[in-house]
């Protein structure tokens, strides 16, 4: 006969109105951490949820059976029987409105600040009291809601660092603030070594800066909104920059295909005109050799003629017949024409040459100029960064460079992973069309682009460094001779800048280290002297249409070495 249990309604009052969170832990399964469903207990006295515990040890980890909490062992398996009294005792607890919370949510993770007063597993607390110095959950902070004294003290949220509102010095709570040494302290700090500071309440300091607080918080609304336009614009920028793009490719094909159809509508029309030249000229040249051709068998009948006379025996009428032979006429035909060179059309074919000739000169020409119109648009950005003014602000755009052997004059040897020259007396073995041949000098293997700083440092009597395109001449000059690097120039005598056959001459001694900053968009490049305050040699303020690479040279001294420092 099964005798089901019911707690009397006194018991049951009890149970909702007080200990809740201590049933919560006697009636909940340790490994769900639910209210316990089906529960049984095994022979240690712990009690489960009849699938929890049958699933912890059907574990195929699990070699001995045991209990999750004491880790007491039993053999054989115990036969798990249902513990109709703790069910009826859940039930009634379930009727009563008591419902296990979810674990994420009271009970305390590791992360978690813990309860000081719960007992057993700890709950999460919900307020921290700075007068207590200590954290209560839910049910334990109910207390300073409604007790008149403990209303006074101060909550705040649950912290784990409640110690450090007390005063190391004198283990009191530091309800004060020194504004002279901008730090929170005791009261009996105020007469001790802050005595004579500027002091005021902890209460009156933070009023004081949450003024302060609202107006940065107002201030950064403020940015907000205004780089929230800042946003937008730029967005109606990308949509201007790629709406003008597509009518411009789209135009621009157009244009294209006008001028070949132009082209090709030309070379129709010298085909036609020469088919049509060359049917009226074989017309003539066929009409002059039909003429020849009777003229030859007239000749050629005349001279049948003249044979059959010669054989005559009769000279009586030999004499007759030959008298009355009509005259040889002339020809009626010149053949002059075959003193004229036998040109015919190339003078045609030669014209046509010179007019592609002239047609891709034009071109390239004006394809120069397309090509800049296209580099020269730029959307001028007003959150552009100013250039830095120490070395720890260039050293936030350093960029690891390291040199490409394949451009290295075969005299240059290479070490430090690619980043120091040398100047040796033999050749390396350098076997690149891409090498310089007649400067002692080398270009980066990465591209610049952005904002870059580096440094070269030289070791000798100096040497140059420099920024180039991809395609500056291998077989000319020193870097900066061109219109296609910039290049600065440290010797003993003197320093010098050059770009495109210019000359800038530069005042101070020779530069043993030189750092080079470079804002590829905005055009700007500049050489320093390396210290803390990194001393301008230099500045450069230009529109650069390609990528530009690093350079670096040497001069005749053998043994003198130039090398990119290592920044990173």
């Amino acid at each position: 006969m099964k005798v089901k249990v019911t707690p009397s309604l006194p018991l049951r009052s009890k149970m909702a109105q007080k200990g809740i969170q201590l049933d919560r832990e006697t009636f909940s399964c340790s490994i769900c951490l639910d209210l316990l469903k089906d529960p049984v207990t095994i022979p240690c006295g712990h009690s489960y949820c009849m699938k929890c515990i049958e699933s912890f040890w059907d574990e195929e980890a699990k070699k001995i059976v045991g209990c999750p909490q004491c880790r007491q062992t039993f053999t054989p398996r115990p036969v798990l029987v249902k513990n109709t009294m703790l069910a009826a005792l859940v039930e009634e607890m379930k009727k009563s409105g008591l419902q296990a919370a979810p674990a994420d949510r009271c009970y305390a993770g590791p992360e978690d600040v813990a309860c000081d007063i719960c007992t057993g597993r700890k709950l999460k607390a919900m307020k921290s009291c700075l007068v207590c110095l200590v954290s209560y959950c839910e049910t334990h902070i109910q207390p300073h809601y409604d007790v008149a004294q403990l209303k006074k003290h101060q909550l705040l949220e649950p912290s784990k660092k409640l110690c450090e509102h007390i005063c190391s010095h004198h283990d009191e709570v530091m309800k004060m603030f020194c504004r002279t040494d901008q730090q929170s302290i005791c009261y009996v700090c105020t007469v001790d070594e802050h005595k004579g500071h500027d002091i005021v309440s902890a209460t009156a300091e933070r009023t004081e800066r949450q003024k302060k607080l609202q107006v940065t918080r107002q201030e950064i609304q403020q940015r907000i909104q205004d780089r929230e336009k800042d946003v937008k614009l730029l967005q109606q920028e990308v949509e201007a920059i790629n709406g003008s793009a597509d009518k411009t490719v789209e135009d621009s094909e157009g244009i294209f295909t006008e001028l070949i159809r132009l082209i090709q509508k030309r070379c129709s029309d010298v085909k036609q005109q020469i088919r049509s030249q060359q049917e009226t000229e074989v017309s003539r040249v066929r009409e002059l050799q039909e003429k020849l051709e009777q003229e030859i068998t007239e000749l050629k009948r005349k001279d049948v003629e003249l044979e059959q006379l010669s054989h005559t025996e009769d000279h009586n009428q030999f004499l007759f017949n030959y008298s009355s032979l009509p005259a040889l006429r002339e020809s009626a035909h010149s053949l002059s024409f075959i003193i004229r060179p036998l040109r015919y059309f190339e003078d045609v074919a030669a014209a046509v040459s010179e007019t592609r000739d002239k047609l891709q000169d034009f071109l390239t020409d004006r394809w120069t100029n397309i090509s800049l119109s296209v580099a020269e648009v730029d959307v001028l950005l007003s959150l552009s960064q100013p250039e830095p003014k120490t070395r720890a602000g260039f050293l936030k755009y350093s960029c690891e460079i390291t040199l490409d052997p394949n451009t290295a004059h075969t005299q240059l040897s290479l070490s430090e992973g690619n980043r120091k020259i040398k100047l040796m007396p033999q050749n390396q073995s350098y076997h690149s069309s891409e090498r310089f041949s007649v400067r002692f000098q080398i270009l980066s293997k990465e591209s610049l682009s952005g904002r870059c700083y580096w440094e070269v440092e030289w070791g000798g009597k100096g040497g140059y460094v420099a920024v180039a395109y991809r395609d500056v001449s291998r077989a000319g000059d020193e870097f900066g001779y061109d219109d296609k690097s910039w290049a600065l120039l440290c010797n003993p005598n003197n320093n010098q800048f050059w770009h495109n056959n210019i000359k800038t001459s530069i005042s101070g001694s020779r530069f043993s280290k030189v750092g080079v900053y470079l804002d590829h968009s905005a055009g700007i490049l500049s050489f320093y002297e390396v210290s803390e305050t990194m001393t301008l040699l230099h500045r450069v303020q230009t529109t650069f249409t390609q990528p530009l690479y690093a350079g670096v040279g040497l001069y005749f001294s053998y043994g003198d070495t130039a090398e990119i420092c290592k920044l990173k």
